[in-house]
């Protein structure tokens, strides 16, 4: 049986770029930005629009925060760096694990704890290529967002939840979001007020109120539970390339579907998003077949 055993110890740590990076959307993200120690992101709270800055630089986490919501931003920070997760040490596991588990000791999953603002690239990011998605969130965030509180020239804020509300499906359209992941971003900005309140049920209570909202499914719901929950069990079922990655380099399957990775990933239940974040950092990739394929403008799909 394989077994996970608690990490000793109980220290505070600088900030780790792979726990933030999931933040990001992309380099331009005008949301987040993430350089060599040093991280910003401008988003909404239940007490207003604010802009937190980390600055750990010199070997000392420092943290600045601008807008109303500077305060909330502030008291979330361990979430944020990883300080409230408690890594695994995994033995008797698959040669993939240990060897990724060694390259990249003690991560730490963090949280967000802005299930709105990460809902929304999450969502653009349905059906479609990362470059894509990441195009589209900026240019989503350049139309609607303000300009974000704080000293930050390029930050903006993601869409308020009142002006994305009232767009129609049209509207997107010159975006490059169709209908169906058009309604959805709208559906989540409606129920926007709902989403503080869900933040502080258990995830498993989150995903079941998530699933009822038309056009979020297991792939968002995965995803959204890792990045604003730090969720290590949070497992983006549906995904392209996951799947693959997992079948690879547990088995030595260079392709999977998502009921063998499922089973592959049974003996970690608990950890199995922790699992899958250390494969992917450890560059597990599937080998690849085929020439690749060319993306296609909305109005030919």
């Amino acid at each position: 049986m394989l077994l996970a055993t608690p990490e000793s110890g109980d220290d505070v740590r600088l900030p780790q770029r792979h726990t933030l990076s999931p933040l990001r959307n992309g380099r331009w993200d005008p949301t987040t930005r993430l350089d060599p120690g040093e991280f910003w992101r401008a988003t909404l709270t239940p007490d207003g629009p604010g802009t937190l800055r980390l600055d750990w630089r010199d070997g000392t986490l420092r943290t600045s925060a601008w807008g109303p919501g500077a305060d909330w931003l502030i008291a979330r920070v361990p979430a944020l760096v990883g300080d409230l997760d408690r890594p695994v040490v995994f033995v008797d596991a698959p040669r993939a694990l240990l060897e990724a588990q060694r390259n990249h000791p003690g991560l730490r999953l963090g949280a967000s704890c802005t299930l709105y603002h990460d809902l929304l690239p999450t969502i653009l990011a349905q059906r479609i290529t990362a470059g894509e998605a990441m195009r589209q969130w900026r240019r989503l965030c350049t139309e609607l967002g303000d300009r974000a509180p704080g000293p930050h020239p390029e930050l903006r804020l993601p869409p308020a939840p009142d002006r994305l509300a009232a767009m129609p499906s049209w509207w997107f359209h010159p975006l490059g979001v169709e209908r169906k992941r058009a309604e959805p971003l709208v559906t989540v900005a409606k129920h926007a007020s709902h989403l503080w309140a869900w933040s502080e049920l258990p995830t498993a209570e989150v995903a079941s109120r998530l699933v009822l909202l038309p056009g979020i499914g297991e792939w968002t719901i995965g995803t959204v539970l890792g990045t604003a929950f730090g969720e290590a069990d949070a497992l983006p079922v549906g995904d392209f390339h996951f799947k693959n990655t997992v079948a690879w380099a547990l088995a030595g399957e260079p392709r999977g579907t998502d009921e063998r990775m499922l089973e592959l990933l049974e003996p970690f239940r608990g950890q199995r998003g922790r699992v899958l974040k250390l494969l992917n950092l450890d560059g597990n990739g599937a080998p690849k077949f085929g020439p690749r394929q060319r993306i296609l403008p909305m109005h030919r799909w």
